[in-house]
């Protein structure tokens, strides 16, 4: 469920670079929670 959470956010804030239409510092703040999942998934130490 993470994984697929931490796999959308990435999409949309690559959409966003490629569209230029960042809402602001949302499409970067998707970004850093996006991350946080991703390096919370790995110190927990599940296997993907």
């Amino acid at each position: 469920m993470l994984e697929s959470i931490a796999v959308i956010l990435v999409i949309l804030w690559l959409l966003g670079l490629v569209t230029s239409y960042t809402l602001g510092g949302l499409i970067h703040l998707l970004l850093v929670i996006a991350l946080i999942v991703i390096v919370a998934r790995l110190i927990s130490g599940r296997t993907v």
